[in-house]
């Protein structure tokens, strides 16, 4: 992972109620629900970033930028010490991006965009704006990677789900946790795809991953977050890891250690 140039200072203590800027947030700091006329981008340079609308919860670590569009009510919080960058993309700008909140790669370019233009002062008449278009022009061409985690309407289905966020680690079956839902697993199987649009194992992979990747960002090793996190052993906590976030844990790690230095 690229580091910060040279040229870019840490950023200060953030203030609350800020809709661009940057600053060091403490382990789970929460900005509460709320909304904003322009799209914002939140970059977790360092530590990770969850949000969460009516549709879901988005996770993403340093190797993600999330994007919220003009209008959604969302709600922020943070997973270790985050260096926490966000931009405003004016509403007249935002057509060019998708309508929807999701999360992007961050390219080697787009993370020193975003980085100096959450702290440079702006030199030039125009330089911010020429900065913001090229992080616009970035994600557009930029692979969404969502480490989406949607939230069902479904009342039995809902049940299950708080379950499983209240212990991921929990071996039960989708059939013995519909006992205390009060439905069978078949029926909530169907719930799963129709709510959630995927299985309930693809559910509460992703369910796991995120904790993992607070786990991972707080120094634990791959085996104590595997155990965890409900796997039952490093290897296939690996494979699920790597298949989700698109790189190992040990590199996760590895990649955390070498921005802080």
């Amino acid at each position: 992972m690229p580091r910060p140039s040279p040229s870019v200072t840490p950023p200060p203590t953030f203030p609350p109620k800020v809709s661009h800027g940057a600053g060091w947030l403490d382990h789970g700091y929460h900005m509460d629900v709320h909304s904003h006329t322009d799209g914002q981008l939140v970059y977790a340079a360092r530590g990770v970033v969850a949000t969460t609308t009516e549709r879901g919860t988005w996770v993403a670590p340093a190797s993600r930028v999330t994007w919220t569009p003009p209008g959604f009510g969302h709600s922020h919080r943070f997973y270790g010490r985050t260096d926490a960058r966000l931009v405003v993309i004016p509403a007249g700008l935002c057509d060019a991006l998708v309508a929807h909140p999701s999360v992007f790669a961050v390219s080697p370019l787009l993370r020193e965009a975003l980085l100096a233009l959450t702290t440079r002062r702006e030199a030039r008449p125009g330089a911010h704006e020429r900065l913001r278009a090229v992080v616009i022009d970035e994600l557009v061409e930029a692979p969404e990677r969502s480490l989406h985690l949607p939230e069902p309407r479904d009342d039995r289905l809902r049940a299950v789900t708080d379950l499983l966020r209240a212990d991921p680690a929990t071996a039960a079956t989708l059939v013995e946790l519909g006992r205390t839902a009060g439905a069978s697993g078949r029926t909530l199987s169907r719930l799963c795809h129709a709510e959630l649009g995927m299985s309930f194992h693809r559910w509460r992979t992703i369910l796991r991953v995120h904790h993992a990747l607070v786990h991972l960002t707080d120094g634990r090793s791959v085996t104590d977050t595997a155990i965890a996190c409900g796997w039952s052993n490093p290897t296939s906590f690996i494979e699920a890891f790597t298949a989700v976030v698109g790189q190992t844990p040990g590199r996760y790690q590895a990649e955390l250690r070498s921005d802080s230095e």
